[in-house]
């Protein structure tokens, strides 16, 4: 059955195993990889990623969980993203530094501008939004999705309370679902509550997983697996939930 990883990070990538996995990904059933962006030089290799191969399809952006850059790089990013846009399926990874916040107290005020400036980007070249945002952030994420009537974003990852999964939801922004979905309680409680209708699959690879993926490279295959707890946990038939989760990652991509 047809798969699309709907977020990895496949300049992040050792060259060996970079290569391994787009020389064999259709044996693997993998149609097509979302490759989401760090920064400037991320967007400019993925970009050349889509050139070489056909089922590459990268997104731009400045991931947060990281230094936050100058005003010239911010500026330069933006209207390299502006040139390339065809060459794109969606703004993104951006969003909010919840985990760097965790380690040292940061100021949030211009991270939160910074992730303003893409969503309006988002907005500007009429592009899906792909979103690091888990728990509390998630919640100001979703104030300035409905300030720019921002309707296709993607909460990649994504962990939060019932209150904001209601309110992502009611405004149908999509999830997805990584491969911890096997061990972790937290996330497979997410997928009994999200609607299938607004979920995708990933890996967020070459981040590593724990269970029965433990001392191995992240490999899109396995979402085989992924899709397979899926179907268990929302008691839905395996080759529905298959076909659901390719026909809505390949809409919402427009791929």
């Amino acid at each position: 059955m047809k798969m699309i990883d709907a977020h990895i990070h496949l300049d992040s990538y050792d060259i060996s195993q970079r290569e391994e996995l787009l020389n064999k990904i259709k044996s693997h059933e993998i149609e097509a990889i979302i490759s989401v962006s760090m920064d400037l030089k991320s967007s400019k290799k993925n970009l050349e990623f889509k050139k070489q191969n056909n089922i590459v399809y990268p997104a731009f952006g400045y991931h947060p969980e990281q230094q936050l850059p100058s005003d010239d790089e911010v500026e330069e990013l933006i209207e390299w993203i502006k040139e390339h846009q065809h060459g794109m399926v969606a703004i993104g990874e951006v969003g909010l530094p919840y985990y760097k916040n965790l380690e040292e107290q940061i100021d949030y005020i211009p991270y939160i501008q910074l992730l303003e400036k893409f969503i309006s980007l988002a907005k500007e070249v009429n592009k899906p939004i792909v979103l690091h945002a888990v728990y509390e952030d998630a919640e100001i994420v979703c104030n300035l999705l409905e300030k720019y009537f921002i309707q296709k974003a993607h909460f990649h990852w994504f962990k939060g309370d019932d209150h904001t999964i209601s309110r992502m939801i009611k405004n149908r922004y999509f999830i997805s679902i990584t491969p911890d979905v096997l061990y972790e309680k937290e996330i497979q409680d997410l997928v009994k509550k999200y609607p299938i209708e607004l979920m995708m699959v990933e890996t967020d690879g070459p981040w590593p997983f724990e269970g029965p993926f433990e001392n191995e490279w992240t490999h899109p295959k396995f979402m085989h697996q992924s899709i397979a707890k899926i179907a268990e946990l929302k008691n839905l038939d395996l080759i529905c939930v298959y076909k659901t989760l390719y026909e809505n990652t390949k809409k919402f991509y427009e791929i």
